[in-house]
């Protein structure tokens, strides 16, 4: 999270979602510091991310890397 929260800083483009991206990093780190998160709350702010900032291409890897990431908290139960 810290490592997209400083590419989405440094990117210097304005697109009309960078907020919502933004807030939803700042809510994923604060889910991640309890020791024990949410994990649909993980995913839906994962979600909300990827479609603030995924058509900005610089910023895919990053995406793709913090999916990985919530992954390691667990898969949500699919319903």
């Amino acid at each position: 999270m810290s490592r997209l929260r400083r590419q989405l800083a440094a990117l210097p483009a304005e697109f009309r979602d960078r907020s919502i991206a933004e807030e939803e990093l700042a809510a994923l780190a604060d889910l991640a510091a309890t020791g024990d998160p949410d994990i649909p709350r993980l995913r839906r702010s994962l979600l909300l991310i990827a479609g603030a900032i995924g058509s900005v291409s610089a910023l895919g890897q990053g995406v793709r890397e913090l999916r990985e990431a919530v992954d390691l908290f667990g898969r949500s139960p699919r319903g």
